[in-house]
């Protein structure tokens, strides 16, 4: 696990990077679920849920109405002994959830709850001793059983910065290859290297810290770190960053950087800053709980006085037991965690995972959608795209041959060529050699060629063709990049050239548009790559000049200060990405997307993980996040509603009239509203299938 602390990396089998975590949590603002976990909340759950069965079995709220009753001995005791059991064990997170309220002079969902639950238990416990006729064990600790319930599923989302702390670890190799003053090379943990140190990275290795290349030269994937889609020559005296990829040749290191001033670290640090900076939206359902907490408690005092001024002792204690009992949030407890769960179980039906569940509520209120273009709305991965033949001559021979010289090389743009020539089954090349920097070469059919970029041609010292050069040219433009295949037996001879890009992803035009027939009002792309490939790829997709935007050639600071930019400008910003260089971006946004084909870091950063690499998911979820928020607030205004007509009759306003509720008929009617939230939420399962991709 990468920790940063004392300019040292250190792996640690995770213990410090949760510890890291653990203190990033305790400084948030948020108290409100100081110790809270999914896993207590689930035990609790189930725990209570067994032992509300046989207390609502034997409750005469029950039996009375079934006309009977079970003749069990000491069946008057189950609800007064498994109430109490209900009410410390599974309420116990609530109370002490209350009192934090109560100093924090924020009362809300938890003092709600606690109230009604507290209530119940002491008119019970009353009840059972004679002092009143209420029978209120079973709604308590049915009450107790659905609030556990819903908070089981707002912990869900705890702990994601931990998770994405810890991903970054995984893109530093636990070992490294370092050369000591001999020669001899060793293996030792990435931790005990330090500064000055010369390591070996192999091809096909990760580069341990960051340095710079004393010796040999290779093509590096520095597209976790930069965006940039096509690998970067680095040779000697140049400068290699932590956790990139050698691709086809080995080279020597000298280690510069380590621990919190490394790249990865600085991303790291990053990540964690921007998770801090995004403040917690206080939830709806708080507010109304906190209104709801006033009203029922202004309520209840008020009818005790007035019935007992009236005279009425008894009434007095019955009517406002019986407020307090019918505005127990039932209906409001299950508003927003129903919806929410329901919504979360058909986006996942519908490859949209929702880690964060404020982060899809969120999604409806976007107005900018900020697009990673590498992975994203292209493929990631460079395809043939062109083929140019000079003099007329055969592209199908080109690629054939170009193919069979790049057979044995590892690098990206050859293992492209070589997939594009499958269906011409191009010969192996023999005798072959890597040209670092240049390109590759190699005999095919007893003849020597050579196939590379702009540097093998001024090494050859080769004039190209006006055919092959018109066509270089205007494939340059576009952001492509350009090998050539020179013939070698006599003076060298270019034969053909080939195009190889990103190829951008079908499904993301129509991804671009869907977004626009939802109403988002500027769709951006941001890129590690240059401003004509940016360009490119933008006018595919049909971006709007002066409307949508393009930022090109942007490092991962530069990422996260784009979106911090975007958010300054008034903006409500998505961010859609993939990589590592994503997650502060990620994180810091709005919203953050990540692509499910992307790295473990983006997925860990973001509130929403799209399973498919399809961007289509995109729009999907700005659909599904208005249908759940509809009927959230179809659920409050009913929770809601439901009280302000039920509170006063509940306090006997129409008693005159000869209206007055029991506290048993008050009980049923309060549970009757939760089934009404609960039926409404259920409707989100048709809306859902037309959220879906594609």
């Amino acid at each position: 696990m990468l920790t940063v602390g004392g300019g040292q990396v250190h792996h640690d089998g995770g213990r410090s990077g949760e510890a890291a975590a653990a203190r990033h949590r305790d400084t948030s603002p948020d108290r409100r679920h100081a110790g809270h976990d999914p896993a207590m909340f689930r035990r609790r759950f189930w725990v209570c849920l067994a032992l509300t069965v046989p207390i609502v079995a034997t409750s005469h709220l029950v039996t009375d109405r079934l006309g009977h009753l079970l003749d069990v001995p000491g069946a008057t005791w189950v609800g007064p002994v498994l109430g109490t059991v209900v009410f410390w064990y599974g309420g116990w997170p609530f109370l002490v959830g209350a009192l934090r309220e109560l100093h924090d002079r924020t009362p809300g969902m938890m003092l709600l709850v606690a109230m009604a639950i507290a209530v119940a238990y002491l008119a019970s416990a009353a009840t059972t001793v004679g002092v009143f006729a209420l029978d209120f064990w079973w709604e308590l600790a049915a009450l107790v059983t659905v609030m556990l319930l819903g908070h089981w599923q707002e912990m869900t989302a705890v702990g994601q910065a931990r998770g994405a702390l810890g991903a970054l670890a995984a893109l530093l190799p636990d070992d490294a290859e370092r050369i000591a003053p001999d020669g001899a090379i060793r293996r030792v943990p990435v931790a005990d290297l330090t500064t000055g140190d010369l390591v070996l990275v192999r091809p096909g290795g990760r580069v341990p810290a960051d340095g710079h290349v004393v010796e040999g030269g290779s093509e590096l994937d520095e597209s976790m770190i930069t965006g940039e889609s096509r690998p970067v020559h680095r040779g000697a005296g140049e400068r290699v960053v932590a956790g990139t990829v050698a691709t086809d040749s080995a080279i020597r290191v000298r280690v510069d950087a380590v621990g919190e001033e490394t790249a990865l670290a600085g991303i790291q640090r990053l990540v964690a800053q921007a998770q801090a900076a995004g403040g917690r939206a206080q939830l709806l359902a708080d507010r109304f709980a906190a209104a709801l907490f006033t009203v029922a408690t202004v309520t209840a005092v008020a009818t005790l006085a007035v019935w007992t001024a009236l005279g009425q002792v008894d009434e007095a204690v019955v009517r406002a037991v019986t407020v307090l009992v019918i505005s127990c949030p039932h209906a409001l407890g299950l508003a927003i965690p129903l919806v929410v769960a329901l919504s979360t179980s058909v986006a996942a039906r519908d490859g949209i995972l929702v880690k964060d569940r404020l982060a899809l509520e969120r999604m409806r209120t976007v107005d900018t959608v900020l697009i990673d273009k590498t992975g994203t709305l292209t493929r990631g991965v460079h395809t043939v795209t062109g083929v140019v033949a000079r003099d007329g001559g055969s592209r199908d021979d080109v690629l054939r041959v170009a193919a069979g010289v790049e057979a044995d090389s590892e690098h990206p743009l050859a293992r492209a060529v070589v997939t594009a020539a499958e269906r011409l089954a191009p010969p192996r090349g023999t005798d072959f050699h890597a040209l670092p920097g240049r390109g590759v070469r190699a005999t095919v059919d007893g003849v020597p060629y050579a196939v590379g970029g702009p540097a093998l041609l001024r090494e050859l010292d080769v004039a190209v063709p006006d055919a092959l050069r018109r066509a270089g040219e205007t494939w340059s433009a576009g952001g492509a990049a350009v090998l050539h295949l020179v013939r070698l037996d006599g003076p060298a001879d270019p034969l053909g050239a080939l195009a190889l890009a990103d190829e951008v992803r079908p499904e993301a035009r129509e991804a671009v548009d869907d977004l626009r027939r939802l109403g988002i009002r500027t769709i951006a792309m941001i890129t590690g790559d240059a401003r004509p490939v940016a360009e490119t790829v933008a006018a595919t997709l049909g971006f709007r000049h002066g409307v949508d935007e393009v930022f090109a050639e942007v490092l991962p600071a530069d990422k996260d200060g784009i979106v911090a930019d975007l958010q300054a400008r008034g903006h409500t910003v998505a961010m859609v990405g993939d990589g590592v260089n994503d997650a502060p971006a990620l994180a810091r946004s709005d919203v953050g997307l990540a692509i499910g084909a992307g790295t473990d870091v983006a997925i860990e950063s973001a509130g929403v993980v799209l399973a498919s690499s399809d961007p289509r998911g995109v729009p999907a979820t700005v659909r599904l996040s208005r249908a759940a928020w509809r009927k959230m607030v179809q659920n409050l205004v009913w929770a809601a509603g439901y009280n302000v007509v039920a509170i006063p009759v509940a306090a006997g306003v129409l008693a005159p009239v000869g209206v007055a509720l029991t506290p048993a008929v008050a009980a049923l009617l309060m549970s009757a509203s939760t089934i009404v939230v609960a039926l409404n939420a259920q409707t989100l399962r048709w809306t859902g299938r037309r959220a879906r991709p594609g």
